[in-house]
This record gives C-alpha cells, structure tokens and sequence, in this order.
C-alpha cells in the first residue's frame, strides 16, 4: 500500500494556491475593470490645446433595437465616479425613478493624464494665482457644446434636447457655471458639494448675469452638501439666495445630508439627484378623463384579468381577483400614467374617440391589454 505524506501535499497545495492568487493579482494589476456594455471612445479638443479626452459611454437596455433617441447624462470626473454613477442608474431605473438613458462619463486621456491638475484648468471659471493653470471652464464648456456634443448626437441615439450634467465639488462649481452662462445647453443639473467659494464666490457673478438677461430656458437643478463640512453656512447662504430670486423657469431641491462629508456627497446625491431631476408630473386630471379608462383588460396571451377603477379621482389598477393586489397609478399626461413603486408604466390607446386598450411596459418587458 502506498504511504501519503499529508504535511508534503499541503505543502505543495498551499504553493499552488499561492501561486495562483499571485497570478490574479497580477491579472488585474495589469488588467483594467470595465462595466458591462460600457463603450471607451476618445476624442481630441481643438479648442482645449489638442487635449484628448476620454469618454465613458453606457447604452441603456434595448438601444440596439429600439427606434427613439434617449436622454443623455453627462458626468464629470469619470475617472472616479463612472462605476458610482452607473450603479446608481441601473438601481433607479429599475425601481422607476429615471427613464433609459445614456450615460456619457468625460475624463482626460493622453500620457499618465493627471486629474488633480486637469480638473482644476477644465472646471474653473476663473483664474487665481495659487492655481496657475486655472480659469478653463469656458473653454471646456465651449469644447461640450461644439465638439462633444455633435460627437454623441451622431454618433449614438441621443436626444439633444434632454441633456443632463453631473458634477461634485469643482465638477459641482462647473455644474452651476454652465447653468449660469449657457442656459438652455443642459436641461437637467445635478451639483454636489459645489465649490461655490471658488475665487471670493465668483459664482455669484455668474448668477447675476444670469438673472438680468432673465431666461426662460427650463431647467431642475439639484444641489446637495454634507453635513459635516466647512462650507455648510456658504452652502445655506446660496441656497436661500437662490431660492429668493423665484426663477419661474427653474425648479430648485436641496438637501444637507447628516454625518456626511465632502465625497461622500455623492452617492446619495447623485440618487436623490437623478430622482428629482427627472421627476415625472403628477397631473389632477378630472373625473371625466379618469373614466373614460376604467373597466375590464386582457392581455392577448391570457393571463390575469386587469380591472381599472377611479377611486378617489385617481386610477387604480387592479391585477387578478385579489383586491389586495392593486397599484395606483400616477398621471404624466392625459394619456401616460406611472407607478410610484415599481417599473410601471401605463399608455391608453384610443379609436375613434374611444379607448380600446393600453401598452403596459414593466422592466425588460412590454404588451398590449385590450378594453372588454
């Protein structure tokens, strides 16, 4: 019979475990982490010295097929926050919140790029002399709309009059430079922690010039800080300065966040952002609209009987024979309802005047229920 060494065969088990978790270090230390169908595509500046950029792009679930064009989010300081950011839409699409978007996150490319100095240049204002390089926001914001932009809108399906921006802390201060300067270009703004003493608070500059020519481009603007940072009572200042100047064309939210310092800004932030920034309506609409959609649905492949109802003046859906089981349905427009608690979406069909179904789409999935 032959004889084990049991300490030999750990021993060498243990060298090729080693080994072996050698090899995946190495693996990824020399590997990059990429994000499921994310796209990396480059593009050089004219405008900013021959700067070569790096831009971070995700395609919403069904792009390849689908015929629409779909809003853009645009992000600043994607070398950081790219993987933050496409977490947190993958979360709020699936619960509701957003609608299918793409996601194009702006970073620097080139030789060993060093961020640190590069978003000082790209995301300022103005210059200050401790910062040399400083003072190129116009420049990048000119670079956004004349390069970047006809880049991705001819590039992939985007819909060029839904463009939103996403920034924290010096991406923050360009956030609110360029609602300030280029009304109109972003529709939607997300701004963290935003360095509003940049320059003895030149923002409000800015903000000035802005107010005087008194736009009427619309716009949602979300602004969030930590709790326990420095700038809180700036923070506070420009928040009630904003919000005593009642712009007609922009809806305004903050929030400080508890026990929450300056990056930590931005999970949260970037959430409640996204969520308020495309908020849908929730219109009143009158008994007669509502009741025009209640009654009996089927689907064409069987399944549960769908029973609509106006409870309350607002429409109901229920699904089976389970009273329990129903949802209640917000309204968009005269024809468009939603869910406030899940991926639901609702659109009634009309022939003659008359309704006769509607497409329902729920998340990875949409059919159609014909009216009884």
């Amino acid at each position: 019979m032959r004889c084990f060494n049991k300490a030999a065969i750990m021993k060498k088990l243990n060298t090729l475990l080693l080994a072996f978790v050698l090899f995946q270090i190495q693996s990824i230390a020399q590997g990059e982490v990429t994000i499921a169908g994310s796209q990396v595509r480059k593009i050089t500046s004219s405008i900013v010295a021959g700067q070569e950029y790096t831009l971070q792009i995700s395609l919403p679930s069904g792009y390849a097929t689908s015929d629409k064009k779909f809003p853009v989010v645009y992000l600043m300081d994607s070398q950081w926050d790219f993987p933050l950011l496409s977490a947190l839409y993958g979360e709020q699409y699936y619960d509701g919140f957003i609608p299918a978007a793409i996601i194009v996150g702006v970073t620097w490319g080139g030789e060993k790029p060093n961020p640190d100095s590069l978003r000082a240049r790209d995301y300022t204002p103005t210059k200050v002399n401790f910062t040399p390089q400083s003072g190129g926001a116009p420049k990048f914001l000119s670079f956004m709309k004349n390069e970047l932009f006809p880049y991705i809108e001819s590039n992939y399906k985007a819909d060029k009059n839904d463009r939103a921006l996403v920034g924290c802390s010096l991406g923050g201060l360009f956030t609110l430079f360029a609602l300030f300067t280029e009304p109109g270009l972003f529709q939607r703004y997300v701004a963290a922690s935003p360095a509003f003493g940049w320059d003895r608070e030149v923002i409000y500059q800015f903000e000035k010039s802005y107010a005087e020519k008194n736009p009427i481009a619309p716009a949602r603007l979300y602004m969030i800080m930590g709790g326990v940072e420095r700038g809180v009572p700036g923070f506070d200042k420009l928040v009630s300065y904003l919000n005593e100047r009642h712009y007609k064309n922009i809806d305004i939210k903050t929030r400080v966040l508890e026990n929450t310092g300056h990056s930590g800004t931005k999970g949260e932030g970037y959430a409640r952002g996204l969520q308020f920034i495309y908020e849908k309506p929730s219109l009143n609409l009158s008994g007669p609209v509502l009741n025009q959609y209640t009654g009996s649905y089927q689907f064409a492949n069987g399944g549960p009987n769908i029973e609509i109802k106006n409870e309350d003046n607002r429409l109901v859906l229920y699904l089976g024979n389970n009273n329990n089981n129903k949802i209640s349905l917000f309204a968009a427009t005269e024809n468009d309802f939603y869910s406030k608690s899940e991926y639901l979406n609702i659109h009634f069909k009309s022939d003659g005047g008359k309704v006769n179904g509607f497409q329902l789409d729920l998340y990875g999935s949409s059919q159609f229920a014909t009216k009884k």
